[in-house]
C-alpha cells in the first residue's frame, strides 16, 4: 500500500484506509489457513471495516499527533489506524444490542449471518446463530485493534505512552455501552443522565481519547493533553447530539439507518429528555404510549418527530451543539498547539457537528 503522508484530512484518510486494507487483508489469510469455514467471517469484517465508515477516531489521532509538531511515518499512521477496529467493535455489538437490522444501508452483521444461517439450512436457531458470530467478530475486531497496534512497528517507548490511553479508551467505550443499556432500562428522563451516556458511550472515545493517543505517540506535554480535553470533551458531546438528531431526523440514505430508526428503540436521548420534559400532558401522553414500540408507523414517526420540533427540544440540542462547538473551538488559542494541528482541529469541529466528510 502506497502512503500519502499529507497533511490534509481527504489524504489522512486515504492513508487510513490503506494502512486498514492491508491490515485486515493480512489477517484474513490467517484465517483462511484455519479453515474454509472462517471464510465469511473474513469476508464479512473486511466488508463491514472497508466499504464505508468517516475514520474520525484515527484522524483525530491523527491530528493529535500532528499537533505535537511531528511528522507522520507508515508505523505511526498504522498505529493510529488501530483505533478505528474498536469502533467496528462498538458498531458490530450495538448493532446487536439494539436489535438493529441495518447498518450503513446494509444488512447488520448479525442478520447477515442470520441469513447465512437460513440460506443454507443450518441446524438450530438462525436468529441466535446470527447474534452469536456478531458478538464474536466485534470481540475479533476488538483483538485485532491491539494486535493492529501491537505490530505497527512504533518505538518501545512510544507503545509505553500510548497504553495508557489505549487501555483507558477501551474501558470508558464498555462502560459508557453499559450505561446506555441501563438507562434504557431505567427509562428515565433526566437530560444529566442522557449527556453523561452520550460523554463516555460516544463522545470521549471519539474525540478526547483519540487525541491523547496521537499526543502521546508525539510525546505531548501535560498541558497539550489537557487542551486535548478542554477541546475534545465538549466536542464530543456535540457530535453526539448532533447523532441523537440524526437518529430521529436524518435522511435514511445518508444515515444508513430507517428513518426513526431510535425512536422505534426507545433510546433515552438529551433530545428526547428535554422534548418529555417540555410536553404538554396530551404530548406526554402520546410519547408514554408509543415511544419505544418497534412497530411505530411512519404516520405516529412523524407525530412524534413533530411534538420534538413543537415543544422546541430540537432548536434547544441545536443551540447546544453551537456553544459546545465554541468551547471547544476556545481550546485552540494554547500556544503549545502546532499551526497544523490548529487548523485541522478547527476543520474537524466542523466536520464533527454537521457529520459530513
Amino acid at each position: 500500500m502506497t502512503f500519502t503522508l499529507a497533511l490534509d484530512l481527504t489524504s489522512m484518510r486515504k492513508d487510513i484506509n490503506s494502512a486498514l486494507t492491508q491490515f485486515v487483508q493480512g489477517e484474513n489469510k490467517y484465517l483462511s489457513k484455519i479453515g474454509p469455514e472462517l471464510d465469511p467471517v473474513a469476508i464479512g469484517i473486511e466488508k463491514f471495516l472497508l466499504d464505508s465508515g468517516k475514520r474520525l477516531r484515527p484522524l483525530f489521532a491523527y491530528v493529535g499527533y500532528l499537533a505535537t509538531g511531528n511528522t507522520v511515518n507508515p508505523e505511526i499512521v498504522k498505529a493510529l489506524s488501530s483505533l478505528e477496529l474498536i469502533h467496528v467493535c462498538a458498531l458490530i455489538h450495538d448493532d446487536v444490542m439494539d436489535g438493529s437490522d441495518t447498518r450503513r444501508g446494509a444488512p447488520s452483521i448479525h442478520k447477515s449471518f442470520e441469513s447465512m444461517h437460513i440460506k443454507e439450512n443450518l441446524n438450530g436457531s438462525s436468529s441466535k446463530f446470527g447474534v452469536a458470530s456478531a458478538i464474536l467478530m466485534g470481540d475479533l475486531a476488538l483483538v485485532w485493534s491491539a494486535q493492529m497496534l501491537h505490530t505497527s512497528g512504533i518505538k518501545d517507548h512510544e507503545l509505553i505512552n500510548v497504553l495508557p490511553f489505549y487501555d483507558e479508551m477501551r474501558v470508558e467505550l464498555m462502560a459508557g455501552q453499559y450505561l446506555d443499556v441501563f438507562e434504557q432500562s431505567l427509562a428515565t428522563q433526566s437530560i444529566d443522565r442522557s449527556m453523561k451516556v452520550a460523554r463516555y458511550k460516544s463522545g470521549k472515545y471519539t474525540i478526547e481519547r483519540p487525541l491523547h493517543f496521537g499526543g502521546s505517540l508525539g510525546g505531548a506535554s501535560k498541558d497539550l493533553l489537557e487542551t486535548f480535553s478542554n477541546y475534545g470533551i465538549p466536542l464530543g458531546e456535540a457530535f453526539q447530539l448532533r447523532d441523537d438528531l440524526l437518529g430521529i431526523f436524518g435522511n435514511p440514505d445518508e444515515t444508513g439507518k430507517p428513518s426513526g430508526d431510535d425512536l422505534r428503540e426507545g433510546k433515552r436521548t438529551a433530545l428526547m429528555a428535554i422534548t418529555m420534559d417540555r410536553a404538554s400532558d396530551s404530548q406526554l401522553k402520546y410519547l408514554s404510549r408509543y415511544f419505544g414500540d418497534s412497530n411505530l408507523s411512519l404516520e405516529q414517526i412523524s407525530q412524534i418527530q413533530e411534538i420534538i420540533v413543537d415543544t422546541g427540544a430540537q432548536s434547544h440540542i441545536e443551540l447546544m451543539i453551537e456553544q459546545l462547538a465554541q468551547r471547544s473551538l476556545s481550546a485552540l488559542t494554547f500556544e503549545g498547539i502546532s499551526s497544523v494541528g490548529k487548523d485541522l482541529l478547527a476543520q474537524l469541529v466542523q466536520i464533527s457537528t454537521i457529520r459530513k466528510i
